[in-house]
């Protein structure tokens, strides 16, 4: 390529800007801590946190099964010693915990027995989590198409807030 050549293509604006290689996650958190794993909640169990009568320990130990349940057939099953080191708090704290979740409807949990009758950890079936949340979901959904709708009134050439008569605009 000549100098003039090389000049010109350094002028060049492109109409599309590049698209970055990679994912975003990784582009966002690093592939070196996604490789240590990573979990999928929707968003709306964070949302809807107070509206689900969780404090925040209760959603902890939620977010903390849901790290467990990778396939909608095969529930999670941590020991309750595995969230209790994990939350930095008792096993007894956890079986209490996940009993209030369970009074709640959020969780079930299921006894595994070993052949030879042993007890092995609870299965967490968070079925009752997931109808919570579908039920809740046309609420949110409701609350986000408002602020859409409002978002795009406002940015409409020409909008005027209407303001009670005894309201005056900010100088």
């Amino acid at each position: 390529m000549s100098n003039n050549e090389t000049a010109a293509a350094e002028n060049v604006i492109p109409l599309r800007p590049r698209k970055e290689t990679g994912r975003a996650s990784e582009r966002k958190w690093g592939t070196r801590v996604l490789a240590l794993g990573f979990c999928m909640v929707p968003s709306l169990l964070l949302r809807a946190q107070n509206r689900l009568g969780l404090n925040p320990t209760q959603l902890a130990v939620l977010l903390q099964l849901c790290d467990f349940w990778w396939e909608r057939e095969r529930k999670p099953y941590p020991s309750k010693a595995v969230l209790a080191e994990r939350l930095r708090l008792s096993p007894r704290q956890v079986q209490r915990y996940i009993a209030e979740l369970e009074t709640a409807g959020l969780v079930k949990r299921i006894q595994r027995r070993a052949r030879h009758g042993g007890k092995l950890t609870n299965i967490y079936d968070l079925g009752g989590l997931v109808a919570r949340l579908k039920e809740l979901e046309p609420d949110f959904r409701k609350v986000d198409e408002d602020a859409k709708k409002a978002r795009r009134q406002v940015s409409r050439r020409g909008f005027r807030l209407n303001r009670p008569n005894n309201e005056q605009e900010p100088a």
